[in-house]
């Protein structure tokens, strides 16, 4: 896929889809992490009772998490698709890349700002980001 670089405007346009798109990656990591507790509890039983239908709830949980970690990677795949580069998912930190005085940078957006407000030079990270 051929590189693609946004105008402020162009990637500002994609804000409140970014917002919405990791307030369901958060809620899918969520349903990872109560899947995880569950097949915890089932485990730590497996001792005490030697396997059997214990295994099978396992299976399942374990099942159910991939099913759900899968949905993650397309919402990932979705946003990359169009070019926006995932930092973070935790943080919900993506750059947009952009040309500013003949040279590539990143316009930078944080989840919870209401607008792209920061830029940084590619060899920076967050850390690094400045005021548009």
């Amino acid at each position: 896929m051929a590189k693609i670089y946004f105008t402020l405007e162009e990637a500002q346009g994609y804000v409140n889809w970014l917002e919405e798109e990791f307030g369901a990656i958060q809620s899918l990591q969520n349903k990872i992490n109560e899947l995880d507790e569950k097949i915890q509890k089932v485990e730590s039983g497996i001792s005490l009772n030697g396997g059997g239908p214990i295994s099978e709830q396992i299976s399942k949980y374990s099942n159910e998490r991939d099913d759900v970690f899968r949905l993650v990677e397309e919402k990932i795949d979705s946003i990359h698709q169009r070019g926006i580069l995932v930092k973070s998912i935790e943080h919900a930190l993506v750059d947009f890349p952009s040309i500013l005085e003949n040279r590539e940078i990143y316009l930078c957006w944080h989840g919870g700002e209401d607008e792209i407000l920061y830029w940084h030079e590619v060899d920076v990270g967050f850390s690094g980001r400045r005021p548009l």
